[in-house]
């Protein structure tokens, strides 16, 4: 496949902040904001209503790594995807993009906090799922939900060696597993001063989109640390599919409410994607 011709790059609108597009039919999101942190959801049209990129960018210890990483992420996906066909040279692109758009934040002035991401792109009928943090990504496949995305916590085996591997420790805090006692993500964009741990490296996912594939959540860990991935599909199906016009912003506001009355504390972000509108 290829991703983005290079006609593309000049017609790309990006619809920032929440916003919803009636050109993709309805990406509805809907989000509860907690703290000053920020968690900001993002749709980019790309040429036309068959190609796009969604992203949902969840900050911690301010406002700039996330405001910054949903100004630039998916640019510089977009510019290092163009005219690539196999899935390795696109996993190997969105890593650069991620990367890129990293080592741009660390130069910025005054450099504080993180950012989380999890980013979507469509196109010609393919998915590509990557994420840097604990946002997640879950498709509806026929009613049964399916993770396209790995949490990146120190709680994770793979992680935890990774970070201790690289001379750094992981130890528990009122439960909560911390990078040198402090933070409980291990990938993301930003947190300078935890860079040679919390690396902003990617994984990713290609999936072709099939007719049994229904949506696609992609949610902050708001959402995800009281709400399971097949109690959230259980939720909104009925509402996205069992009515005449779908209830998109109604199933993402009944799982927020949900998380939110199970006691979550966190900004808690919902953007719900349909997908066959793509295939």
């Amino acid at each position: 496949m290829m991703l983005f011709e290079s006609n593309c790059l000049g017609k790309i609108e990006i619809l920032n902040r929440i916003r919803s597009s009636s050109e993709l039919y309805e990406t509805i999101v809907y989000l509860l904001m907690k703290f000053d942190e920020l968690c900001i959801l993002n749709v980019v049209l790309l040429c036309d209503n068959l190609q796009a990129i969604f992203g949902v960018y969840d900050g911690h210890g301010g406002v700039k790594a996330a405001e910054f990483a949903a100004k630039n992420l998916d640019k510089n996906i977009v510019e290092e995807v163009v005219g690539k066909r196999d899935d390795s040279e696109i996993v190997d692109a969105v890593r650069r993009g991620y990367l890129t758009t990293d080592a741009a934040f660390l130069k910025e002035e005054d450099v504080k906090g993180g950012s989380c991401c999890v980013t979507a792109m469509v196109s010609e009928g393919n998915l590509v799922v990557s994420n840097a943090g604990d946002c997640r990504a879950v498709m509806s496949v026929g009613g049964v939900a399916k993770a396209l995305s790995s949490d990146h916590r120190p709680s994770r085996d793979d992680e935890r060696k990774r970070i201790e591997t690289t001379g750094g420790y992981v130890d528990t805090f009122h439960g909560v597993w911390r990078i040198q006692g402090s933070l409980a993500v291990s990938r993301g964009i930003g947190d300078a001063q935890l860079k040679q741990w919390v690396i902003a490296e990617p994984e990713t996912k290609i999936s072709r989109i099939e007719q049994d594939h229904e949506f696609l959540i992609l949610a902050s860990d708001g959402l995800w640390d009281k709400v399971s991935n097949q109690e959230a599909v259980d939720i909104a199906r009925p509402l996205c599919l069992g009515t005449e016009k779908p209830l998109l912003l109604a199933a993402c506001k009944k799982l927020v409410d949900l998380s939110a009355s199970r006691g979550s504390s966190d900004d808690i972000s919902v953007m719900l994607i349909p997908l066959r509108q793509f295939i």
